[in-house]
């Protein structure tokens, strides 16, 4: 078997709904688009994957993928992944990782659809739901994350994270009230999204102790190693870090040796694919901690990462962004969590992502090949 063809379909995404996870603004103009990469080859197998997502359209990446990634793939054994892996990051200075990850899912997808396997099961795992938790926008008042962290709670959802307004005298009251609104029982989660200096993330970090947080992420500026370590010495509540660093497993290796973090995290458009992220897990899991998957960016890049989380066994949630529809596009299979607070794998071989092609067609822009 043998890759004989890798072509994108470039297609608008409209009317995305104006979403804030951080102090700044984002994503405010409604406006972006994919591509649907489909890598085929020679045995009449198909592996598919989306280049990008609602901050960051297809078109700043997709002619790279084929100018410089294409080249390397074509004629080549799909199921040579850690080959494939390698050449593909040694372009890596030609382009973002954004395309690297592309390619790495659509190769996983045609290894488990050969295998005959969902990917959760070629990736060894024994479970196939994993415990869904929400990840707040920012939003305007402590009562207005209560009620969103009660909604959810009620509706079976496994834990809720607060994306905080700031400053950190807002967000300890913010956190407060979240925990009296859903009592001592229910996990949370604050996601300071690197805005804090060492004070304010040390009385932050105290705060949310005291109140039984289930972790304390992003708290400074991921270049700020230094505070990292001395803020972690200081507090007992898991810190977890590692998202941000664009990069492939080299990039956790400070965290580790300065021990900076409790916990690591990643994803396939920021890391360069699942490659990278199942690696990353098992070094964690020589550490003997956890590796937390972030949200993928995309439809597709989601429903491959719940793959991965059900397969790896240090990986305990599954983060849904809210507003719950707004990173939904182009999928007609779509995650859905329901009563039980799981997140489900298809199970199907591969990794089950029915592309909407209808919807692809009319909002077809471009195709590269």
């Amino acid at each position: 078997m043998k890759i004989d063809a890798v072509e994108l379909t470039l297609f608008a995404w409209d009317d995305i709904p104006p979403t804030r996870y951080t102090s700044g603004a984002q994503n405010q103009s409604g406006k972006s688009n994919l591509a649907l990469l489909s890598i085929k080859t020679t045995a009449g197998i198909e592996g598919n994957a989306f280049l990008g997502g609602a901050t960051n359209p297809a078109e700043t990446d997709a002619g790279a993928l084929i100018r410089f990634l294409k080249p390397v793939l074509m004629g080549k054994d799909p199921l040579a992944r850690e080959d494939l892996h390698a050449a593909l990051r040694s372009r890596q200075r030609n382009m973002g990782l954004r395309t690297i990850g592309a390619c790495d899912t659509a190769l996983w997808d045609i290894a488990a659809k050969a295998a005959g396997m969902p990917l959760y099961k070629f990736l060894g795992g024994g479970r196939s739901a994993i415990g869904a938790y929400a990840s707040s926008q920012v939003l305007d008042s402590p009562q207005a994350y209560a009620e969103e962290a009660q909604k959810f709670k009620a509706q079976g959802w496994k834990a809720y994270k607060i994306h905080p307004p700031h400053p950190a005298s807002e967000d300890i009251r913010v956190c407060e009230a979240v925990r009296k609104a859903v009592g001592d029982g229910y996990s949370l989660m604050l996601d300071s999204t690197w805005s804090y200096r060492y004070p304010d993330a040390l009385r932050v970090g105290r705060a949310i102790e005291r109140l039984g947080y289930l972790w304390y992420e992003d708290p400074l500026n991921e270049e700020d190693i230094y505070a990292y370590v001395t803020l972690r010495q200081k507090l007992d509540i898991p810190i977890l870090a590692t998202e941000y660093p664009a990069g492939d497993i080299g990039t956790y290796a400070v965290w580790l040796t300065e021990r900076a973090t409790d916990y690591l995290r990643g994803d396939i458009p920021n890391k360069g694919g699942l490659t990278t992220m199942l690696k990353t897990a098992h070094l964690a899991e020589a550490f003997h901690t956890t590796y937390e998957v972030h949200h993928g960016g995309n439809s597709a890049n989601n429903m491959a990462q719940l793959h991965f989380a059900c397969a790896i066994a240090n990986t305990t949630f599954f983060e849904v962004l809210l507003p719950h529809g707004a990173h939904k596009y182009g999928l007609i299979n779509d995650i859905e969590i329901g009563g039980d607070g799981l997140a489900h794998c298809p199970e199907v071989p591969g990794i089950g992502a029915q592309f909407d092609l209808d919807l692809i067609q009319r909002k077809e822009i471009a195709r590269l090949s």
